[in-house]
């Protein structure tokens, strides 16, 4: 049987020449960044019998990654953690602390003081057992991140390989949930953020932290620009949520005492509220899907709402808003609105 693949010498390299493969049944040419022709003959060797020099394949791999860099002998997975946790410092706080929340976890534990070059996919599959989608999710990130920074030569799981995420399903809050919750809430600092969260659809952190000085009285508009993504958010301030900015502090934060509660403990709050009530599926979050099924239905633009919603991409959008009921208007409504004025 022949071999799939074959060596040439081509063009120059560091002032010589250097040797190239190419796969016979694709056509694919790749340099071998040798001029050695030894080293050559030994790198098709290990193309054209793949499974018997598996083995030696990962070995040499490793080998590589150790002389490139010795620190790459004392890399544990711990410290990616830390590398990809300082990478995030020029981002808001929380998108910090989410990552440090989840590679403190315990499914974590199968490789944190694991040596990076000698981990196999046996123990990605440890943490990936122990955990859920976001175990899956942020392994993932990690692995990419160590790719990136050349600590990993070859991938350990390959893409196809990794489990696939699967969210739950994640819905809007109804317009009745939310008055029966407003009607629940004695305490008026945060019955004024849960309507202030209808009115505008931002993020909880995003809307207790308003302050006075985001509203443009003016110019009847409220802007703020979101933590997440740094994007800047302006609505227009309509009659019902300008009797309710009317109601909040004039200078300062908007939500005094909300401003310095944890994210995870507003969301507490809202969740007991909830279940006093019955109502399930729904968290602060939903608030946010509410206001683009609500901009949906009432045939609001989509690039408004994707402004609106901080959105820096369409598809995001689109999947706040996938569960709207449209009603969509008559053609005729819309020709009439551009039939043209008669001279009569």
């Amino acid at each position: 049987m022949s071999n799939r693949y074959r060596i040439y010498i081509r063009g120059k390299h560091s002032g010589g020449k250097v040797w190239m493969i190419q796969d016979n049944q694709t056509g694919k040419r790749e340099s071998l960044r040798t001029t050695n022709k030894d080293e050559a003959l030994e790198m098709l060797r290990l193309r054209n019998h793949p499974h018997r020099d598996a083995g030696f394949h990962a070995q040499m791999a490793r080998t590589h990654i150790l002389v490139s860099n010795p620190q790459n002998a004392d890399r544990t997975w711990q410290s990616v953690m830390e590398d990809v946790e300082n990478d995030k410092s020029e981002q808001a706080d929380s998108t910090k602390d989410r990552y440090k929340r989840a590679h403190a976890s315990k499914p974590f534990d199968n490789i944190r003081k694991l040596f990076v070059a000698n981990t196999s996919a046996d123990d990605f599959k440890k943490v990936l057992k122990a955990g859920g989608v976001s175990a899956n999710m942020y392994l993932k990130r990690l692995h990419n991140h160590a790719l990136g920074m050349n600590w990993l030569l070859v991938p350990i799981i390959a893409k196809k390989q990794w489990p696939k995420i699967s969210h739950k399903e994640k819905r809007a809050i109804q317009f009745e949930e939310h008055q029966k919750i407003l009607e629940r809430e004695l305490n008026p600092e945060r019955k004024a953020l849960y309507e202030i969260c209808w009115h505008i659809g931002g993020s909880q952190t995003d809307m207790a932290n308003l302050k006075a000085e985001n509203i443009d009285w003016q110019n009847r508009t409220i802007s703020y620009v979101r933590r997440k993504s740094h994007t800047l958010a302006t609505l227009r301030i309509d009659e019902g949520l300008e009797n309710l900015l009317r109601s909040l502090p004039a200078t300062g934060n908007l939500f005094p005492y909300l401003a310095g509660v944890r994210e995870a403990d507003r969301a507490t709050e809202f969740k007991q509220r909830c279940e006093g009530l019955n109502i399930t599926g729904v968290t602060l979050h939903s608030y946010r899907y509410a206001w683009a099924e609500r901009a949906a239905a009432a045939g609001y633009p989509e690039r408004f709402a994707q402004q609106a919603l901080g959105h820096a991409s369409k598809t995001v959008a689109r999947a706040y808003a996938k569960n709207a009921n449209v009603l969509l208007p008559s053609l005729e409504s819309y020709e009439r609105k551009v039939e043209p004025i008669s001279n009569n």
